[in-house]
């Protein structure tokens, strides 16, 4: 681990069918932020067809990411640290299936108080990578 890698969050996971909320700071993004909430609200990544199907596609595209180690990887919850390239700074990103056909996302910088958008950024890529809907 780098120098600014932080401790992990006691409080990740999933908690009556929800992700954590996001600090008020503005290096969180979360698909059940409120949708007013520009700042920490991202839409989730929308399934069509099979959500098994779907589940095992994010599981490999998040595999093949530079700097990630998979911690958890749970039948409907998969908990990912990225790791950034020059300062070893490490961001918590979670993902929760939703029977509705939806998988939600939260994803967090543990240090500092900004995260220029990289968080928002990665999970649009991901989003990208599997070919699903979305946005803000």
């Amino acid at each position: 681990m780098g120098l600014f890698s932080g401790s992990r969050p006691q409080t990740l996971g999933i908690t009556s069918g929800k992700l954590s909320p996001c600090k008020p700071t503005p290096n969180c993004v979360s698909s059940q932020a409120d949708a007013a909430d520009a700042e920490h609200y991202i839409a989730p990544l929308a399934i069509s067809g099979d959500p098994a199907a779907a589940w095992r596609a994010l599981r490999e595209l998040v595999r093949g990411m530079e700097r990630t180690a998979i911690v958890r990887d749970e039948p409907g919850y998969l908990y990912v640290e990225f790791t950034s390239r020059l300062m070893g700074f490490v961001d918590d990103t979670e993902f929760a299936l939703d029977p509705a056909g939806l998988i939600h996302v939260r994803s967090a910088s543990r240090l500092g108080r900004k995260d220029f958008g990289v968080n928002r950024a990665r999970i649009e890529a991901i989003r990208a990578g599997m070919g699903t809907p979305g946005g803000r």
